[in-house]
């Protein structure tokens, strides 16, 4: 099952994609222009929105590329466009840094009047608002369009090489060549013995790369913090925060909340490892590991199966975003399976243009990967909901990006959970434990050891050998005793794409945030039933309209300090204790045995 692109166009050689690319050109000729004709206040900014309004719909040959290249990484064609396209984008963005000094300049009273005056404006008060304060982080305009220019050469040819490498590496599998994202996907098999084989055959794939891997990551960091300087931040962390509309007592408060209940976790962890056959904590291949009661393996999902749960279910939260669901199947928004050249993971795209979206997933029938796919498909729907809004408002920060698709991991979690035999619940609740694991425990040692990187570039380009070490120092500080010290993976650096972004360190520490905050909204979503949908879709539609310290106390209204965060993992504490606080019995074949006594939460 691929997905569409034909909403694009027809192909790379379709006409329309050179047409489309001379009117950006044109656009940003009059952007820029529009700054020197001495125009009113209000005149100005109207303008200047309207054609940045109308090159973001316009530019719609670079997702494209982009959207295409993630599937088939040697594309040629959709290098060279994506080439072109990060070029052209230079002037662009040197419209977009004299805008954001124009607003910068001005004073409070005429920049207040101009958006008081205008509708058009006020629609997008807080894009223009985040533009002016922007403006004192620009570098010296003389040499801005340099380092931009540099970078195309710089970070981003590193994140692409990245890409490139991860995409079309392949790895022995049992006598056979398979795509790393294949072999990844089977840490989530039944059968012990494949998670294991497959750990070993990834781990010995990345010594092909590691050095390629290592210079990336060392040059898109190098240029980071070389660009401290010239964008007048203190550290790349105040940075991200900034982008992100965050504040660091805000992200401060969520960690100090994720650290609390670290021992919760590795409890669980080292429960799931006695479970599994383990002495000495869990091995990472069975961080993924399917769990289930008795003889009988966990169930795996076709694809249709797979889409018939999705719609069933969250048509329960509101029928049109089963339909919703049920169209993105139907209409190919999704390219399910992995395959050579397709980048591993997953994620969604939006498509303004002509309000759509596309995800990305590589689908290999586990339950796991069906919460990809809700997941996902949150994403899509976040995206629905924003339908009608200009493009500026749209750009919700990370911290907030993940709300909607925690929320419907969350919906089709319960939904589960109420029909579920013994030996269903049980594997949805270690599932769910699994996932918020993974976004709690791993999150924070990607943030340790992003952490520890930049402040080791700060002096030198660090080895394949440091990079490795810091990883598993980090694995070891988040996970502590849960995790078997002589099973970690010291190459988990190299299989996140999230290190490698040009311009913007630090990426996932949104998702612990979006999983504390959507699991928060989810809890008053089953306290107040189906009238929370319009309120919920509402709060969707404006996270892209103020900054996340705005946004959260006025949905986190159980709470006291950071209760979106602290209510979420003690119930994750609970449902760890009620699991895994029962006797067991080893079986050969490593599954539980029916011992347990499972009972339903609250």
């Amino acid at each position: 099952m691929n997905w569409d692109l034909s909403v694009f166009y027809k192909g790379f050689d379709d006409p329309q994609i050179e047409r489309d690319f001379a009117r950006c050109d044109e656009i940003t000729v009059e952007k820029q222009a529009v700054l020197k004709q001495g125009l009113s206040v209000r005149e100005t900014l109207e303008k200047y929105m309207a054609l940045s309004e109308e090159r973001e719909q316009t530019n719609k040959y670079g997702e494209y590329a982009s959207l295409s290249l993630s599937t088939d990484a040697n594309n040629t064609a959709a290098m060279q466009l994506m080439d072109r396209t990060m070029q052209q984008d230079v002037a662009d963005r040197m419209a977009g840094a004299a805008f954001s000094r124009y607003l910068g300049s001005l004073s409070d009273e005429a920049f207040e009047q101009a958006i008081a005056e205008s509708e058009q404006l006020q629609a997008v008060d807080f894009s223009l608002r985040q533009d002016r304060a922007a403006a004192k982080h620009l570098p010296a305009p003389e040499i801005q369009e340099w380092l931009l220019k540099m970078s195309l050469t710089g970070s981003r040819a590193f994140s692409q090489l990245r890409d490139k490498l991860d995409a079309t590496l392949s790895v022995d599998y049992r006598g056979e060549k398979l795509p790393l994202s294949a072999v990844r996907g089977k840490a989530e098999d039944p059968d012990p013995q494949v998670r294991y084989d497959a750990y070993k055959a990834e781990l010995a794939a990345y010594p092909q790369i590691e050095q390629a891997m290592a210079a990336c990551l060392n040059g898109i960091k190098g240029e980071g913090l070389t660009m401290l300087e010239a964008n007048r931040f203190d550290s790349i962390l105040d940075q991200t925060l900034f982008y992100s509309n965050m504040d660091r007592e805000t992200l401060d408060a969520m960690w100090q909340a994720c650290r609390e209940f670290l021992p919760a976790f590795r409890k669980y962890l080292r429960k799931k490892g006695e479970l599994l056959g383990h002495k000495n904590g869990l091995p990472f291949y069975d961080l993924f590991a399917p769990m289930h009661l008795g003889d009988k393996p966990g169930k795996t999902y076709t694809v249709e199966e797979a889409r018939a749960l999705l719609i069933r279910e969250m048509s329960k939260f509101t029928p049109e975003m089963g339909q919703f669901i049920d169209n993105a199947f139907e209409n190919h928004w999704i390219d399910m399976f992995p395959h050579e050249g397709k980048g591993g993971g997953a994620f969604c795209a939006g498509v303004p243009h002509c309000e759509q979206s596309r995800v990305l997933t590589n689908f290999t029938g586990s339950l796991g990967d069906v919460s990809t796919l809700a997941h996902e498909l949150g994403h899509a729907w976040h995206n629905r909901c924003m339908k009608g809004l200009p493009l500026a408002m749209r750009d919700e920060p990370m911290p907030l990006a993940e709300t909607a698709s925690i929320f419907n991991e969350t919906l089709l979690a319960g939904a589960l959970r109420q029909s579920a035999s013994k030996e269903e619940l049980f594997t949805l609740l270690e599932s769910d434990l699994q996932n918020s694991t993974q976004v709690i425990v791993d999150i924070y040692s990607r943030f340790l050891f992003e952490s520890a990187v930049i402040e080791g570039r700060k002096t030198h380009t660090l080895s394949v050998e440091e990079l490795k070490n810091l990883m598993l120092d980090a694995q070891d500080q988040s996970y502590g005793d849960g995790l078997d010290p002589e099973y970690r993976h010291p190459y988990m650096w190299a299989c996140k794409s999230h290190y490698y972004i040009p311009g913007f360190a630090f990426y996932n520490f949104p998702y612990a945030f979006g999983l504390l905050f959507g699991k928060g909204v989810f809890a008053q979503y089953q306290q107040k039933g189906a009238e929370f949908v319009p309120v919920y879709n509402q709060l969707l539609r404006s996270c892209g309209s103020d900054t996340v310290a705005n946004v959260v106390p006025a949905w986190a209204s159980t709470c006291t300090a950071w209760i979106s965060g602290v209510s979420p993992c003690a119930s994750l504490k609970r449902i760890s204790s009620c699991l895994f606080s029962w006797p067991t019995n080893r079986r050969k074949d490593n599954q539980c045995s029916q011992t347990f006594r499972l009972r339903r939460l609250p």
